[in-house]
């Protein structure tokens, strides 16, 4: 199959978003990369969310307006979501979030080159207002379970991954970073995930975010590491490890 002929199923989860999910769905129509469809999940939002999905469903069938009926979190959402998807591929985009136009083609591109099944991005970053921060985030050529563990380097919102590898893994427990523990459990099949380093997703940091309390997002790694099975004293190590590549991290970001 050429990249041409396949098709990307872009998932994203959206609550209480009317502020942002314009502009989510606008970076997905503004796509070099055309063969996709994009499943908004609407999660019980008390707001004009789902209203704002519906019309760009009706203005173009490739973007499908799909209420939850109830809360139900973001994993059990973004699960809901693969179920539902018609491509081969997945990607995830989160309704705060945005990717530049060349994102899905220079994806593709290394898929073309290196037979990859799970690729990710950098990132630029923005505030909850939309204005950028300094620094971006660069990421390897490629990653290994066993780089993984010592720092997140995949951002939700940029990974494109084969959807078969989703038979057998599920996100689970949003009280953790559930986005971490899969890409963890499906690069210890042996897996290589695939970066492009550049900037090809822009990252809202918000201050109600998982990763905006520092010390909570501290105990949600270790838990992630727990959840994957690695006994508690290299959880502490691998934890540790994060903690220290934040620091650098956010140090370059916000300058």
């Amino acid at each position: 199959m050429s990249k041409n002929e396949a098709l990307v199923s872009v998932i994203m989860p959206a609550y209480n978003c009317e502020e942002y999910v314009i502009e989510a769905i606008n970076s997905v129509l503004a796509q070099t990369y055309k063969n996709w469809e994009l499943l908004v999940l609407d999660d019980g939002s008390k707001d004009n969310t789902l209203q704002i999905i519906e019309k760009f469903s009706q203005k173009d069938s490739r973007i499908k307006a799909l209420p939850n009926g109830k809360n139900m979190g973001v994993s059990a959402t973004r699960n809901r979501g693969i179920e539902l998807a018609s491509g081969d591929w997945i990607a995830f985009l989160d309704s705060d979030d945005m990717w530049e136009p060349l994102k899905l083609e220079k994806q593709f591109e290394v898929v073309e080159n290196k037979s990859a099944e799970f690729l990710f991005t950098g990132s630029s970053y923005i505030n909850e207002e939309g204005e950028p921060f300094k620094g971006i985030f660069e990421v390897p050529e490629k990653v290994t379970y066993k780089r993984l563990r010592n720092q997140n380097v995949i951002s939700c919102s940029s990974v494109l991954v084969k959807k078969k590898y989703f038979e057998n893994i599920k996100m689970e427990k949003d009280e953790m970073h559930e986005d971490y523990a899969v890409w963890l459990r499906i690069l210890k099949l042996g897996v290589t995930a695939y970066g492009v380093n550049e900037p090809l997703l822009i990252y809202r940091i918000s201050r109600n975010s998982k990763s905006g309390n520092k010390m909570k997002t501290v105990k949600m790694t270790y838990k992630v590491f727990r959840f994957v099975g690695i006994n508690p004293i290299g959880s502490a190590y691998f934890m540790m490890r994060h903690v220290i590549a934040s620091v650098g991290k956010y140090k370059k970001i916000f300058g």
